[in-house]
């Protein structure tokens, strides 16, 4: 979805304004289980949502803060990344939505700002699940979705899936164990999060000073390599 070429809208806040606009008519035409989201990529991930209706489908609001997806591409940028259509989240209170996150460019081909759809099919599962027993024998169960989360939460998650990833909890890790989970982090998008880097250090024990120097072995390695 691009907004450059003639007769398009040439400014940055007229292209957020056109966006609102598409939010609103598509949340009108599905109505109120479906949720549609406004991210400016301008913005401090904290603060990236400048537009939503029907938020309490997720239960955010205007002034909140990044998903996962808006994370990852803030911290890798991509140039060109494909849109994401049709998948599965999982809001906190256990909500299931079928979800779609489109890019939107400026007229540099940067993208600037991301629309997203939420669609509650909570209820309707329940209906598939009771017709399937009706018309069916036995099928495999379903993978795990997706889950929404609020950007404070999603370092959690980070911080969690770190530890997984290393096998042992943090007071038996060693330098290397520590350097590979805060790698992780890094390559996630966790210090894209506001006073992350207190939080992590804390979390690991080492002072921040070790902490950024953990990060830079790695770019070090990469130079090197």
């Amino acid at each position: 979805m691009e907004f450059s070429g003639k007769g398009g809208i040439s400014t940055e806040s007229g292209k957020l304004e056109l966006l609102r606009q598409v939010a609103a008519g598509i949340a009108a035409q599905f109505g109120s289980s479906c949720e549609v989201v406004v991210h400016d990529l301008s913005r401090h991930p904290d603060h990236s949502i400048v537009a939503i209706v029907n938020g309490h489908v997720s239960g955010r609001k205007v002034g909140d803060g990044a998903s996962a997806v808006v994370l990852e591409q803030m911290e890798t940028n991509d140039p060109e990344p494909k849109d994401h259509l049709c998948y599965l989240t999982k809001t906190p209170d256990g909500k299931i939505l079928k979800s779609s996150t489109v890019y939107i460019r400026n007229s540099k081909g940067k993208v600037s700002a991301i629309l997203s759809i939420n669609y509650d099919i909570s209820k309707l599962l329940m209906v598939e699940d009771a017709v399937r027993e009706l018309i069916t024998t036995q099928e495999p169960q379903p993978s795990e979705p997706e889950r929404i989360v609020n950007v404070n939460d999603l370092l959690e998650d980070l911080i969690e899936q770190s530890v997984a990833l290393v096998g042992k909890p943090v007071a038996l890790m060693n330098k290397d164990d520590k350097v590979k989970a805060i790698q992780f982090l890094n390559q996630n998008g966790a210090f894209l999060v506001t006073k992350s880097g207190d939080k992590i250090a804390k979390y690991f024990g080492i002072s921040k000073y070790t902490l950024y120097s953990y990060i830079d072995t790695k770019q070090q390695e990469e130079k090197q390599a």
